[in-house]
């Protein structure tokens, strides 16, 4: 039975059974600080179970598409663990329980595949239950399972938490007997690989307090409503029904291991077993291939493109993995074209989005791959560079600082610096890399934390919404109103009053000020609150549902529970809003001149300018910007109707609303309307008619990274500010020059050129300058015990060329026979520098060129032993440099 097959038996028996069949959450887990990835099919429904929000659905059915990178060092050394997979899931928001979900499990596992069953042999299926959970026992036996093959087993089995204080509680795994070929008699608990789990049945029937360890559970209760979470490894359930041993051979994988195969002329062990067979050691390298071109074909699906940060940095690491894995079995030639077009008909018939979008995501694969093989070709002699420095010290292993470098600035991959470092005999810190990995992202993650949350604890912001219920925002429709406050917090938690200089977060019940998100920046303003006053800088909304003020009392007391009046900042808002309609336009007309793949990566709508960012393989030409800005400036003039409404999320999908890449939408969805011209999905607020807009300006165009360009814009009076500025500066240089306006550009053009012509001159003649005294220096060289030494300083401001030229210069002018260093040391902004060459009569002697000149800086600098440079020592130091450096051929 084909993967796409099973997953369509699963969503039918459970849409039969009373379930609403909800999509998949994208990829990216937006909605939730604390993954970069959807990893399990609860996920989206996290903010039920919790109790966060109300579900519009007693029952839910998904698969879920998952991902799980902690352990992407250990793919492919198991045939049981992958980066990517899919989680089918039947989810009970207190609807029903233990005896609702074991018999839907167990039908749908046993009933016959001619009846839209799975058909496993019921006699093969063993379930697990928790301890003391005589009720999922008794449950068990009445839809027929015998006593001897229900397995009770302990908290580390058979009880999930969060490891949050939260939902807890047993659950009742399935596993299915694969016969004695696999392994050992006896049941889960003394073979799990021969008895494979497919199905975890999760019963949230208590709760976990706060203040206790993850390895304590100590129930308080039953919770108010009993919830149910249910997951099947699809990929597990498909190498179960199609009888393949292990992942990688089921048939949405096996094609993409088998083409990787045929390209390398390796031979891939059909029946390896849990472990990657000895017999087949290239085995391991082909699962990496197969699981992670795969995974990069799911991702870049769902929106996320290559970057160095975040999930584009999680992309980019596994498709490199495959890449350098491919290469490494022997295939030097690009590998993804080979690739991922078999991926994509393993994958379609589940997403069929995969093949109509298959031009995009193609674009942005194979350009990354393009990037990697420069990547290794520029990596590698750096890195070359780095070991024979380290040699040269006498060290046996590079640095963690060297191999973080390799990686932040390079892009060069750890493991591929740990193995050819390997290969040189030397070892890595890698400690002190992870190390440094870890404060790096540290940093980025409470950099993006303490913008949304200021450093408050999110459980008193839960508290707060716990306690009232979710803000009511007003701000489409008012921006001004009576509202309560509600709460206030400090850094500390929650507050009953603040004075005079007190900074604050505010929450009110309801609520013109709109928080920041969608690209679009938070509202600013006032609120009176008894006899005090608070000026509102930032709103935001940290946990679903709860939008916090966060304020200054400029006067008096405010208090919470008292009555206030809440005004925002008009004039910004407008401004806001003319750049939020603005870059709707600018999206969709990029759409309109370079095709549906310039979709939008990211967007900042600030008063009075934008930033869109969108996704584009190639750069966009200036004339295609012109037209750009023409027609949006067009529609702006045939002042279309903005019009903005709800609707369910097949409705805006029939009518072409854009969606974002990666958002997850609820079953009701806001679609914002400009005329028949731009329709999109969005939660932000606009202005009333296209023209309000006045007129939009585009500054720039540029990469922001692989695949992802930024357009920078004004809008309304910015634009004509900045516009007008332009006009003042091009009459200024049409007086200057003495020529009508539109001569200008022509004839700075012609300035620049004569200027560039002049420059390269100059550069010839202090070359000359500096190259003319080579052959005297070299004549005047110092006999120091035996090496023929000139120390010179070169002219002052002289090129870094034309320094490391003349040393060459004088060094090939003394006779090759005579040991020689030469040191040239120049000055130039402040700074000294220096350049040592060194003659292959002198290396026989021991001396080199990158010794001389660390000990010139005190171990810094760098290069090889024939030729090696320093800098950075101020410039009086010049003089110092060439006696250091003859000191240390003295004491060579």
């Amino acid at each position: 039975m084909k993967t796409a097959e099973i997953k369509r038996r699963y969503l039918a028996h459970f849409e039969a059974n009373g379930h609403t069949v909800v999509p998949s959450a994208p990829l990216p887990a937006i909605s939730d600080p604390n993954l970069l990835f959807v990893n399990a099919g609860m996920v989206q429904f996290v903010p039920y179970f919790l109790g966060q929000q109300t579900p519009a659905y007693r029952r839910a059915v998904s698969v879920q598409k998952c991902i799980r990178t902690p352990d992407i060092d250990e793919v492919g050394k198991t045939s049981r663990h992958g980066t990517f997979f899919q989680m089918n899931g039947n989810f009970s928001f207190g609807d029903y329980f233990k005896a609702g979900a074991i018999p839907l499990a167990w039908e749908l596992s046993t009933k016959p595949i001619a009846e839209g069953g799975y058909g496993l042999d019921p006699e093969r299926i063993w379930p697990t239950i928790y301890l003391d959970d005589d009720e999922a026992y008794e449950i068990w036996r009445s839809v027929g399972v015998p006593a001897e093959r229900i397995v009770r087993r302990g908290k580390a089995d058979n009880f999930w938490s969060m490891g949050i204080p939260g939902p807890c509680g047993p659950s009742s795994e399935l596993f299915y007997d694969r016969g004695p070929e696999y392994g050992r008699e006896g049941g889960p608990a003394v073979d799990e690989d021969r008895y494979m789990e497919y199905w975890n049945l999760v019963f949230m029937q208590f709760e976990r307090g706060p203040g206790t360890t993850k390895e304590d559970y100590p129930i308080l209760g039953d919770l108010p409503a009993k919830n149910i979470d249910t997951g099947m490894g699809l990929e597990r359930m498909a190498s179960i029904l199609q009888g393949v041993d292990n992942l990688y051979e089921i048939d949405e994988v096996r094609p993409i291991l088998a083409r990787a195969a045929e390209l390398t002329g390796k031979r891939y062990g059909a029946h390896s077993g849990h472990v990657a067979s000895e017999s087949h050691p290239d085995d391991v390298r082909l699962r990496v291939i197969a699981d992670h071109v795969r995974t990069a074909l799911m991702l870049i699906g769902d929106g996320v493109t290559p970057s160095n940060e975040g999930r584009g940095y999680v992309l980019r690491r596994i498709m490199r993995r495959a890449i350098r894995s491919i290469r490494l079995l022997g295939w030097q030639e690009r590998a993804l074209p080979e690739l991922l077009p078999v991926a994509r008909d393993c994958m379609s018939p589940s997403y069929p989005e995969l093949a109509t979008d298959f031009d995009r995501i193609a674009d942005y694969a194979y350009a990354e791959e393009e990037a990697f093989l420069s990547t290794l070709r520029a990596g590698t002699t750096i890195l070359d560079t780095a070991i024979a420095e380290t040699r040269t010290a006498g060290g046996s292993a590079l640095s963690g600082a060297k191999a973080f470098q390799l990686h932040d600035t390079y892009g060069f991959p750890i493991d591929l610096t740990l193995e050819i470092a390997a290969e040189q005999g030397l070892t890595v810190d890698d400690e002190g890399f992870r190390r440094l990995m870890a404060d790096q992202r540290t940093r980025a993650k409470a950099d993006a934390q303490a913008r949304k949350t200021g450093h408050v604890d999110l459980s008193a912001y839960r508290s707060v919404l716990d306690a009232g219920g979710p803000v009511t925002f007003t701000g489409y429709s008012e921006v001004s109103r009576e509202s309560t406050v509600r709460a206030l917090l400090g850094v500390d938690g929650p507050r009953q009053a603040a004075t005079e200089g007190d900074t604050i977060e505010l929450v009110l019940d309801t609520t013109p000020f709109y928080a920041e998100g969608g690209g679009q920046q938070p509202d600013q303003g006032m609120i009176t609150v008894g006899g005090g006053q608070v000026e509102v800088l930032d709103v935001q909304q940290p946990v679903p549902g709860l939008i916090v003020h966060r304020a200054r009392v400029i006067r008096g007391e405010v208090r919470a529970g008292e009555a206030g009046f809440a005004e925002i900042d008009t004039t910004r808002r407008r401004a806001i809003s003319r750049s939020h309609t603005a870059t709707h336009l600018v999206h969709q007309t990029m759409r309109n001149f370079l095709g549906e793949s310039a979709t939008q990566a990211g967007s900042l709508n600030a008063p009075g300018r934008l930033r869109f960012d969108f996704n584009t393989p190639t750069g966009v030409s200036p004339s295609v910007l012109r037209d750009v800005e023409q027609q949006v400036n067009e529609v702006l003039l045939a002042d279309l109707e903005v019009h903005a409404f709800i609707t369910s999320l097949e409705e805006a999908r029939r009518i072409g609303a854009m969606a974002l890449f990666g958002e997850k939408y609820g079953e009701e969805v806001r679609v914002v309307e400009v005329g028949d011209y731009a329709r999109e999905l969005c939660g932000g607020t606009h202005v009333a008619r296209s023209a309000q807009l006045g007129l939009v300006k585009i500054l720039s165009e540029s990469s922001i990274g692989s695949g992802v360009r930024r357009v920078e814009a004004l809008v309304g009076m910015d634009a004509f500010s900045f516009l007008a500025k332009e006009h003042l500066l091009v009459s200024r240089l049409a007086e200057l020059y003495r020529v009508p306006n539109d001569q200008v550009a022509d004839r700075v053009e012609q300035t620049v050129t004569q200027l560039r012509d002049a420059e390269k001159e100059l550069e010839k003649l202090r070359a000359q300058l500096v190259l003319g005294g080579a052959a005297a220096l070299a004549a005047q060289a110092k006999d120091v015990r035996g090496v023929a030494y000139v120390g010179t300083e070169a002219p002052e401001g002289a090129a870094g060329n034309d320094v490391r030229t003349l040393a060459q210069e004088i060094r090939g002018k003394i006779d090759p026979a005579r040991p020689a260093v030469v040191a040239v040391a120049a000055r130039s902004n402040g700074k000294a520098s220096l350049v040592v060459a060194v003659n292959a009569a002198a290396r026989s002697r021991g001396l080199a060129a990158s010794d001389l000149v660390k000990a010139a800086f005190s171990g810094r600098g760098g290069g090889s032993p024939d030729l090696a440079q320093g800098g950075g020592l101020p410039a009086a130091e010049a003089p110092n440099l060439l006696l250091t450096v003859e000191k240390a051929i003295t004491e060579a």
